[in-house]
């Protein structure tokens, strides 16, 4: 039996960033999944994740993407790929009650403190002006929009595979097509037992996202909520000179708070116009599980993202959706992350329920979990994100 200096039990947007900077690190490091990353099967795909500086979630949020953003140029300078695009971000609310954004309320007054707390450059605009410089948008004339000029979009397949590469370039040891049946922590080492092999290493860190549950089970496993969320891509039905306006360098990505139930969010035509346009609500009402979960999207659930969240605020979006897929989130109380040791033992970490909101940071916090392998502590401000 091979004892390693860390092992990683799922590889998807945290996972991938722990190993890669494990590696990077000089660790003996074993990377584990159940299935072969990156996969349409948790929640590190659909082509494209918002990245944003200013996070209305709080301020403490921005030290992950900062770095993210650095990890990203520096993996860009490294293949030559492209990862992080930065078009600009629009958040935008109105007058009245507003549905909340990961279970905030004031998420666009809270985007605009944490914007004004870390300096990071904006605007605050009124529906008038945003209509003029970015005319898809059917805002009204008195609502209010925060631009970020250098937030944008990271395309989640290729940082997963990306840094799964170098990492095994490195010297890490992938196994995908594993999965794990127990974990068994000592004072000195914690062992693993998958379906094909039994592991030993120094810590072990948890990033399984939706699978976390069955992993932990009892009363850790109870405090995360798996729920279904589906993304859409809508087809553009306009003249080359209105299609346009749907391309990156036209149209940032964006959060728009309407009124209850539900806010949406989306993103440019990355594929040109017959790609689409992707825009997806979140629902934390309705539980499921990682095995368990409908992934079939039905006529009537792409009829009704469309009458009620597409054609009312984009006039030149129309069906046929052009495509959906199903992504799962892993939610804690007040949509926070959970970044911390096993309350029963300090050889394991888990970090994974990020609540919807967590890819733009996954490489930020895989230099965080890779500082608490090594060192037992981190230099990013965990308080916020242990499990009390």
């Amino acid at each position: 039996m091979r004892a390693f200096d860390a092992i990683v039990l799922g590889l998807g947007a945290m996972g991938s960033a722990a190993t890669y900077q494990l590696a990077k690190a000089g660790r003996a490091v074993l990377g584990i999944d159940r299935h072969a990353p990156p996969h349409t099967l948790g929640s590190s795909h659909g082509e494209t994740r918002i990245t944003r500086l200013a996070c209305g979630e709080g301020a403490v949020y921005t030290q992950f993407v900062r770095r993210s953003h650095q990890i990203w140029r520096e993996l860009e300078s490294q293949t030559g790929r492209e990862l992080l695009t930065e078009n600009g971000l629009l958040v935008i609310s109105g007058r009245g009650p507003r549905a909340a954004n990961h279970e905030k309320p004031d998420f666009l007054k809270t985007t605009i403190e944490a914007a004004k707390i870390h300096e990071i450059a904006h605007e605050v605009l009124d529906g008038r002006t945003t209509k003029q410089r970015f005319a898809a948008f059917n805002v009204k004339d008195d609502d209010t929009i925060y631009f970020e000029p250098g937030a944008g979009f990271v395309r989640p397949e290729v940082c997963v595979s990306t840094q799964l590469e170098i990492a095994r370039s490195l010297g890490a040891v992938i196994h995908t097509g594993e999965k794990v049946i127990s974990f068994t922590p000592s004072a000195t080492s914690v062992t693993v037992v998958t379906d094909k092999a039994t592991y030993a290493a120094e810590r072990l860190v948890l990033t399984a996202g939706p699978w976390l549950p069955t992993l932990l089970g009892g009363r850790l496993g109870d405090l995360f909520r798996i729920t279904r969320q589906v993304l859409y891509w809508y087809r553009i039905d306009a003249p080359d000179n209105r299609a346009e306006l749907y391309d990156p360098k036209h149209f940032p990505v964006f959060i728009w708070q309407l009124p209850a139930p539900q806010s949406i969010y989306g993103f440019p035509a990355i594929n040109g116009p017959r790609g689409g346009v992707k825009i997806a609500t979140e629902q934390y009402s309705q539980q499921s599980t990682a095995e368990g979960v409908d992934r079939t999207v039905t006529e009537e659930e792409t009829r009704h993202m469309y009458d009620r969240y597409i054609g009312p605020f984009f006039s030149d979006l129309a069906l046929p959706c052009v495509k959906s897929t199903v992504c799962l989130y892993t939610c804690v109380d007040q949509a926070r992350f959970i970044i911390d040791f096993h309350p029963d033992s300090d050889r394991v970490i888990i970090a994974s329920p990020c609540s919807g909101h967590g890819f733009k940071h996954s490489a930020g916090i895989g230099d965080a979990l890779a500082q608490l392998v090594t060192d037992g502590k981190s230099q990013f401000d965990l308080a916020s994100f242990r499990f009390n």
